[in-house]
């Protein structure tokens, strides 16, 4: 009989939502064991978040040789290795995974190698790669973790060769002549933003009628100019039928307004949808409640149908973020552990897309804010008019802020431009504050900065903006 280990917590999966559930628990006493099949840090960590930001450092930097004339400065014979390209992401992947093993062993957490599957209520058998047992694992308290994986489409087989994911994407030996991306979500976005700044022909299609559908329509359209200007073939309201791999690339066949048609292209990727990690966790047997792969939990302390059961992250559906997983760990954590904590709120939630140019939201958008019946007040101040903007060259966006006109509150926060990623965090700090556009455009923002075009947006709102 395989080894029998007990903990106060055990957790399923060692990602940003279990990774972090963990070190919370060793800070309030508990001990913890962690299952993880992989490398610690998830999806997110090792083939996601930073990753995927790393190859788009790269692509930011090819693009600024490209417009170093602009800046006085020429070279000659311009050189892409994108096999270093593609090491260097992995290469900052692999020290975030050993850094999160080293706080593993810092809070005394125990990593147990393997794939989990629950035996009964506070028991997971650990399985190797070839299905053996090689621990059982009983937790007083028990958080499944396990994130979410693309979802295929119908008529959509993917092969990771010649139609792939986000995960083979990061990873291609050599930079494809062209690219058809199959959704214009941030994923999509991002891609089509690195591989055309590295010479391809990207493609990218989109269902809906806007690229970065969940984003204030004001945003997306300027990303769509943008995106044009740079070379990037957009098709919106397009429904993908199929695609077919061959041994010269894929055909992929398409629906829109102008009829059925078929693109061609080296590879396809596919970028929409994904699906809970549920099915193979032996939820069933043991009673938790799971709807078309999201595992059902009470979202303020995140347990599930079951007692003492909990679950967190992309498992448990939208929204799919890091984030969002890491900050429903330390609440279900303090939960567990008694510590008074306040629930999430989902409503204040910072979603960001780093492609350039950047683009970043908090709260509801200005089409939400009618639906919702709000009177509202509204800023905007495009980076055109903001110095630090206008000196480095990146004047392209803006700032626009939504207030509720009756009681001065900020419902959303939509940012386009050079840094709207980190500029974002804000408008979460005031958000959380309760904070009027009045306090917002009395805070003295530093000169020259891009952070002062969220002041001028709050000034804009109360109609006496400076600068515009």
């Amino acid at each position: 009989m395989a080894e029998l280990k007990k903990y106060d917590l055990a957790i399923v999966g060692g990602g940003p939502g279990g990774y972090v559930a963990a070190i919370r628990a060793a800070q309030l006493g508990m001990k913890v064991g962690c299952i993880e099949r992989d490398k610690l840090g998830g999806i997110c960590l090792n083939w996601g978040c930073i990753p995927s930001k790393a190859l788009l450092k790269s692509a930011e930097v090819i693009s600024l040789f490209k417009e170093s004339k602009e800046y006085g400065i020429s070279y000659e014979n311009l050189k892409v290795d994108f096999k270093k390209v593609i090491k260097r992401s992995r290469d900052a992947a692999n020290r975030l995974s050993q850094g999160v093993e080293y706080l593993f062993k810092k809070n005394k957490i125990e990593k147990i190698s393997g794939s989990g599957r629950f035996l009964s209520a506070n028991t997971v058998s650990v399985l190797d790669n070839s299905g053996k047992e090689v621990a059982q694992v009983e937790g007083k308290n028990i958080i499944i973790s396990t994130g979410a994986r693309p979802r295929e489409l119908p008529g959509i087989k993917i092969d990771r060769k010649k139609i792939i994911t986000s995960t083979e994407a990061m990873i291609l030996e050599s930079i494809p002549k062209d690219l058809i991306i199959i959704g214009a979500g941030a994923i999509g976005a991002e891609f089509a933003y690195f591989y055309n700044a590295f010479g391809t022909r990207v493609t990218l299609v989109e269902m809906m009628p806007n690229i970065l559908p969940i984003e204030d329509v004001e945003v997306t359209a300027q990303l769509e100019r943008e995106f044009k200007k740079q070379g990037i073939e957009i098709m919106t309201d397009t429904k993908v039928e199929s695609a077919t791999a061959s041994g010269n690339g894929v055909t992929v066949r398409v629906n829109n307004k102008k009829g059925s048609q078929e693109l061609k292209a080296e590879i396809a990727l596919v970028a929409i949808g994904i699906q809970g990690n549920s099915d193979e966790l032996g939820l069933e047997k043991i009673g938790v409640q799971v709807e078309k792969s999201w595992i059902s939990v009470d979202k303020r302390n995140y347990k599930t149908t079951v007692n003492g059961i909990y679950a967190i992250g992309d498992v448990i559906g939208p929204p799919w973020l890091a984030h969002v997983a890491s900050a429903e760990g330390i609440r279900c954590v303090e939960g567990v552990a008694g510590v008074e904590t306040e629930p999430l709120d989902y409503n204040s939630i910072p979603g960001c897309t780093y492609c350039q140019p950047q683009v970043a939201s908090i709260g509801i958008t200005e089409a939400k804010a009618k639906e919702l019946n709000y009177e509202t007040k509204i800023g905007r101040f495009p980076f055109t008019a903001n110095g630090k903007a206008i000196a480095t060259n990146e004047a392209v966006g803006f700032v626009k802020l939504i207030f509720d006109a009756k009681y001065g509150e900020l419902l959303g926060a939509h940012i386009i431009g050079h840094g709207a990623t980190e500029l974002i965090a804000e408008l979460g700090v005031a958000k959380k504050l309760e904070t009027t556009p009045y306090e917002i455009m009395r805070t003295v923002h530093a000169h020259p900065t891009l952070s002062e075009a969220v002041m001028e947006a709050a000034e804009d709102a109360l109609g006496h903006a400076i600068d515009i």
